[in-house]
């Protein structure tokens, strides 16, 4: 079931003439000279037509740079003067909001810190109440899609209807190449459930390594995310701020001009075909599922025994013979290491849940 809000289809109040939605700019507002000499640059790149720019700095050490604050909005001002860029900037409470409204910022956006505290997004969305202004909200640092929504109602429910998602990754204990693990599962479940919000995708976060920036870029248009938030620097190697993950603006246009924009939908032998391949998918969707719930009822009848003979319900020895073996098969039948113990998890999971039942129902 999907969830319906009052909002505006992105091509109805951003003035662009084409998707994906190209955003970038400097991690940090550093100086105003090098605010400037970006915007300029960027501003030579066709598919660029929002600047960002951080202002206010949500470090996690009080010692790192926390932004130039309130004067870097000025330099703002300037880009949005002589470059006709639209501009945003991250604001985390009703203070910044108010900056940012005074100096004429177009979009606001909510970073992950921020999202992740249902109070401050309460704050800021009370300081928005009957104010037009296009709100971009990032998701949590943690993997939690309902704050996501939450957030995106909470904003919703005071009157912004010009609302964008950003996905930025999430924070994870195991380790990846990326800086903030993609899950990709998350937004493209966010886009089922609100399928007239736009969501794009900050690679920069994601990645934390610009090298990794162009691969998911792409990956991101191929799962149809509406557009691309990119940080980019005059002088990357100068940064004063994440300078491993910013791109200079001649590697933006580079990445930019590599980007495969593919159709949504192909001809119609093409369609023909592909449905005929999903209806077979669908078949072996409807005997997995069959066998899943066959495989329950055998466990229920597992649980059943162990109950009457007084058996504990996790058998270390039976489930590392399972992972062993099961694993082993599927790699054999060329599914990946990973798919299968995910897979293994959330059987075995399910299943001592069932044995549980089982366990403590009263005879």
């Amino acid at each position: 079931m999907t969830v319906q809000l009052d909002t505006i289809p992105l091509p109805d109040w951003l003035p662009v003439s084409f998707l994906p939605l190209i955003i970038a700019g400097p991690c940090s507002a550093e100086t105003e000279d090098q605010v400037l000499s970006t915007a300029h640059a960027l501003v030579k790149i066709p598919q660029v037509k929002v600047f960002r720019a951080g202002i206010w700095k949500p470090r996690t050490r009080p010692s790192s740079f926390e932004g130039v604050g309130t004067i870097g909005l000025k330099w703002l001002q300037r880009v949005k003067k002589e470059t006709g860029l639209l501009t945003t900037v991250e604001v985390a409470n009703p203070q910044h909001v108010a900056e940012a409204l005074d100096h004429n910022v177009d979009i606001l956006w909510i970073g992950a810190r921020t999202v992740v505290n249902p109070f401050s997004i309460q704050e800021i969305s009370e300081v928005l109440k009957g104010v037009d202004i296009p709100v971009m909200i990032k998701n949590p640092l943690n993997p939690d899609i309902k704050t996501w929504i939450g957030a995106l109602e909470r904003l919703n429910y005071v009157g912004i209807k010009k609302i964008i998602a950003i996905h930025r990754g999430f924070s994870f204990f195991n380790r990846t190449p990326y800086r903030n693990s993609p899950m990709w599962e998350i937004p493209i479940e966010l886009k089922r459930l609100f399928p007239t919000i736009p969501v794009i995708v900050d690679p920069s976060h994601i990645c934390g390594d610009k090298d990794l920036i162009p691969a998911t870029s792409q990956k991101a248009l191929d799962l149809e995310m509406n557009g691309l938030m990119i940080e980019t620097h005059i002088q990357p190697e100068e940064a004063l701020t994440d300078k491993e993950q910013q791109l200079t603006p001649d590697q933006l246009k580079e990445l930019i001009s590599n980007l495969v924009i593919r159709k949504e939908y192909g001809t119609i032998e093409f369609e023909n075909a592909l449905e005929e391949l999903r209806s077979e998918i669908d078949k072996l969707d409807e005997e997995l599922i069959d066998i899943l719930a066959r495989r329950m009822t055998v466990v229920e009848e597992i649980g059943k025994y162990k109950k009457e003979n007084n058996i504990t319900i996790l058998q270390l020895k039976r489930w590392s013979h399972i992972i062993r073996d099961r694993v082993l098969g599927g790699e054999n039948l060329g599914l990946s290491r990973d798919f299968i113990l995910k897979l293994l998890e959330a059987i075995h999971e399910e299943s001592i849940q069932r044995q549980t039942e089982v366990m403590n129902r009263k005879s």
